[in-house]
């Protein structure tokens, strides 16, 4: 596929005999996962679309049927796939909302105009999402990471989409 996609969660193991999977969902809230059609399953150069008939509740999960997927045997060659949609699949945003792929490759810029680094990768850590920062090579204070919390109006001062420079309240030692 050429187009740009994003993963939104990953098929688990199948339930019961009649092919239906467990699903785990990687969006905000759980059940967003099923308003996001078509999904695409399999690695990135060999994504297929599937069509779900069913979805459910089930315990604290939720389990989906998958179009032409009736016997366990076939539903359990998609387990531990992850589930995709094309990124202009996903909702615009309000202006000061971010999805996490997008501060990816940000500069991070302190107060003071200190360049602490390069946005790597996000990281859920229950009380706040923490921004991994890949210091730049000739760091001053000799960082290699910085894990700095995604608290806006503690930490976070500004996210310019246009420039992509995340300016933050944060000591360059740290």
């Amino acid at each position: 596929m050429s187009e740009e996609t994003v993963i939104i969660g990953r098929l688990g193991a199948v339930y019961g005999i009649k092919g239906w999977l467990k699903v785990n969902s990687f969006t905000e809230e759980p059940e967003d996962i099923f308003s996001y059609q078509p999904w695409l399953v399999g690695p990135a150069d060999k994504q297929r679309e599937l069509k779900l008939t069913e979805w459910r509740r089930h315990s604290k999960s939720y389990i989906v049927k998958i179009e032409g997927y009736d016997l366990r045997e076939l539903s359990q060659t998609l387990t531990g796939q992850d589930i995709s949609v094309k990124s202009d699949d996903l909702p615009d945003l309000e202006s000061d909302e971010y999805y996490w792929r997008d501060l990816i490759g940000m500069q991070v810029v302190n107060r003071e105009g200190y360049r602490m680094g390069e946005v790597t990768d996000l990281m859920e850590t229950g009380s706040n999402d923490v921004i991994v920062v890949k210091a730049n090579l000739k760091d001053g204070f000799g960082k290699k990471e910085r894990l700095i919390p995604f608290l806006e109006s503690q930490t976070i001062d500004t996210v310019d989409k246009d420039s992509r420079v995340i300016t933050v309240d944060w000591d360059p030692s740290f």
